[in-house]
């Protein structure tokens, strides 16, 4: 939508990584009410449907498109009727898109993994009685 290739490869990033600091400042509110408006939204759209030729991203469970690995909690390209969600399919992405896309993925298996291994390494360390 912007056309302004440096402004989205390299600005907007900035403005994204730096979202909660300016919530913060600009609402003197803490950056959950942030994640809490986008719950509603979340739930509006589920709950209400979206437009018939529309669609919102949503963070919703892969089921492997876009070559999001399955079972990963992600933002897609959504619509929504009768409290049901479709993953949008067949969007184009550039390039530049494909990399961030990536850079998110790993950083999202990384901090399940450590999830998982510090949760199993307590579930190891218990002892039953």
């Amino acid at each position: 939508m912007i056309n302004d290739e440096n402004f989205t490869k390299k600005e907007f990033i900035n403005i994204v990584q730096q979202r909660s600091a300016e919530v913060l400042y600009q609402k003197k509110k803490p950056a959950v009410m942030s994640g809490a408006t986008a719950i509603c939204d979340h739930l509006k759209n589920w709950y209400f449907g979206t437009s018939k030729d529309d669609w919102v991203s949503m963070g919703v469970v892969s089921d492997g498109s876009y070559g999001i690995p399955e079972g990963l909690v992600f933002s897609f390209p959504t619509t929504c009727e009768n409290f049901e969600y479709k993953i949008v399919q067949g969007l184009e992405q550039s390039d530049f898109c494909k990399e961030k896309i990536q850079e998110s993925i790993d950083e999202l298996v990384e901090e399940r993994d450590e999830s998982l291994d510090a949760i199993t390494s307590k579930v190891n360390k218990l002892e039953v009685f």
